[in-house]
């Protein structure tokens, strides 16, 4: 089966590249363009435009303006745009999101000291969340400066823990070389930042007659060893409720399409973490749920009745799925880019390292070659039955109360959106419930983050989704504080004349910590907020404001922005207080009862 295998993959690889018997060298690799005699910023330009680059984000200063220059005549040419944003961590996002969506690295651009320190958040954003993205940086001249220290900040070292590599920009020969290997470390799983610092005087040299681009190539991943993969299926094989767990290394389309085979083609049953939410569709009757809460939910019942779990792309940046015990069910597979790191509570009996989807194709492959497994998935049918009942066709998903409950705001959301739509969460309370109530269907059409799970990303990821997917409609969900970190971005929607929706749920306070600090006993206190009217805000931008003022006005408002042109701003007054008491009280009181019926009905 293996051998069969082999033969699949050669016979792929000679369709790929249009080879037939005959051809030379010459007719199979194309010669890149000398860069000789051009001054360094229009080389870095070209190397960018070479990888496939087509935005760069970000506010230049003066050192960066030899680099402007030679972006404005390239964008003349239609060749790169520079999209100006109001704030450096807004680029930031939006470039990391542009990396996340495409796969390729996204560009964000300042100047030294304040604009480059500005990035911080959203470069660490990147590194957790494993979105490849260059950031690119201006300096002081470091051969002869008449300035002393003014603005300098040893950005190189800044950026190292928060970033895959950091570099300056030694002289203008290292230019073609330099991107190219950074964008090979952005891209290498896991994908990442990398830094360049460009100095002023570095900018304006010239290159030597001799420098070329470099080849960008076609690297392609590793594929999983065959004695790794053929003792994963066995071990598959002889499971009684095996489980897939899909994390956030799933996130890729080739992934995808396998991990959907799959369970289509065998009737596995799957959950995923917040990150791997939408990489198989999330209607199927074969999918549980996210693993949204640390522990207590529905969906964890799953994973304590499984007795093989196969945990495919978990990054340990998410909180760990589930929690491992020594000399105790379930089994685990490991299956991922890269080995796993090991820590008390994980620590996988097996791991599958390579290309996640090559894996997942080769146990799917050797799967079908085998006997029919006795696998027992009345367990899993019985969860994902009382879920449904309890969690998408519960009372407070149609619920009229005002202000909102969250659960009507996240279904009225998902009602209203096409399949293929993509929703930009910010961080906050509703991201829980976006996690475990909206059902994705595709890959990256719910954005959230659940690594550094900063505030302040969901308007500028809206603005990167749409530029890159400007035939899907595109809503960010922010709360009212993390709207405000970044909510100057509506200036930059307008300007660029972008097809966005903003919803910003308001409650007045930073409500996800006034859970937390309600669920430890406390009295509520020092999180209230007095906000802006986020209406007439929206209107000083230049964009279309409107307020829900009952329950029912939400789908109306949305179905019609989504139907028309523009920047549109709804506010929507939400009260998290009955949410919060169902995570508190509610959930674990059911899961128990749930847990309890299981015992009785089934006896494993």
């Amino acid at each position: 089966m293996m051998e069969d295998s082999t033969n699949k993959i050669c016979s792929q690889v000679l369709d790929s590249m249009e080879y037939t018997p005959g051809m030379s060298l010459d007719d199979m690799v194309t010669n890149t363009p000398c860069l000789g005699n051009m001054k360094c910023t229009d080389a870095f330009v070209r190397c960018l435009e070479a990888e496939g680059i087509k935005y760069i984000f970000g506010i230049p200063g003066e050192e960066n303006l030899d680099f402007l220059e030679s972006i404005r005549v390239a964008e003349k040419e239609g060749r790169i745009r520079l999209i100006l944003t109001r704030h450096e961590q807004a680029a930031g996002f939006m470039a990391a999101t542009v990396g996340r969506i495409t796969g390729q690295p996204g560009v964000c651009l300042s100047t030294l000291g304040p604009g480059a320190t500005n990035f911080s958040t959203a470069v660490a954003y990147a590194k957790l969340g494993g979105m490849p993205m260059l950031v690119l940086t201006g300096q002081k001249p470091i051969r002869h400066s008449k300035q002393g220290q003014f603005q300098i900040v040893d950005i190189v070292d800044h950026f190292r823990p928060i970033t895959k590599s950091t570099k300056q920009v030694p002289d203008a020969d290292a230019i073609p070389s330099l991107i190219r290997e950074s964008v090979r470390e952005a891209l290498e799983e896991k994908p990442g930042p990398v830094h360049i610092e460009l100095p002023e005087d570095i900018a304006e040299h010239i290159l030597g007659p001799n420098e070329y681009l470099f080849p960008t190539g076609d690297v392609r991943r590793p594929v999983p060893d065959a004695k790794a993969i053929a003792k994963a299926v066995a071990l598959i094989h002889a499971a009684k409720r095996p489980l897939l767990c899909i994390g956030s290394g799933c996130n890729r389309k080739r992934t995808s399409k396998m991990l959907r085979k799959i369970i289509d083609e065998t009737g596995i049953f799957a959950v995923s973490t917040q990150m791997g939410k939408g990489v198989v569709d999330e209607t199927s009757p074969h999918f549980l749920g996210a693993l949204a809460l640390s522990q207590n939910d529905w969906v964890h019942t799953a994973v304590d009745w499984a007795d093989l779990i196969v945990n495919i792309g978990h990054d340990s940046v998410e909180k760990p799925p589930f929690l491992m015990k020594h000399n105790q069910k379930p089994i685990v597979i490991h299956v991922n880019f890269y080995p796993a790191i090991v820590d008390d509570v994980y620590f996988p009996h097996l791991e599958v390292v390579g290309d996640i989807g090559n894996a997942v194709w080769q146990i799917s492959e050797t799967l079908k070659s085998m006997p029919k497994p006795h696998w027992d998935f009345a367990v899993f049918e019985k969860i994902r039955e009382v879920a449904q009942r309890r969690m998408h066709h519960s009372i407070y998903t149609t619920s009229d109360a005002f202000p909102m409950d969250i659960r009507r705001v996240v279904k009225d959301v998902r009602n209203c959106m096409p399949e293929n739509s993509v929703v930009c969460l910010d961080n906050g309370m509703y991201k829980i419930w976006f996690a475990r109530l909206y059902e994705a269907r595709e890959p990256n059409t719910l954005l959230l983050d659940n690594a550094l799970a900063s505030m302040g990303a969901g308007l500028p990821s809206a603005l990167a989704a749409k530029m890159v997917r400007p035939d899907h409609k595109v809503v960010a969900v922010s709360g009212d504080g993390g709207f405000m970190m970044n909510s100057q971005e509506l200036e930059t929607a307008v300007t660029l004349g972008l097809d966005v929706i903003q919803i910003v749920l308001n409650d007045n306070a930073y409500g996800m910590i006034e859970w937390k600090q309600s669920a430890s006993g406390m009295p509520k206190w020092g999180l209230q907020l007095n906000n802006v009217d986020f209406v007439k805000y929206a209107e000083a931008y230049g964009a279309k404001g409107y307020r829900v003022t009952k329950a029912d006005e939400l789908t109306e408002i949305l179905s019609k922005c989504l139907n028309e042109h523009g920047v549109h701003l709804i506010e929507v007054p939400v009260n998290y207080e009955a949410s919060n008491r169902t995570l508190n009280v509610d959930v674990p009181d059911h899961v128990k009862e749930l847990r309890e019926i299981l015992k009785k009905e089934f006896k494993y």
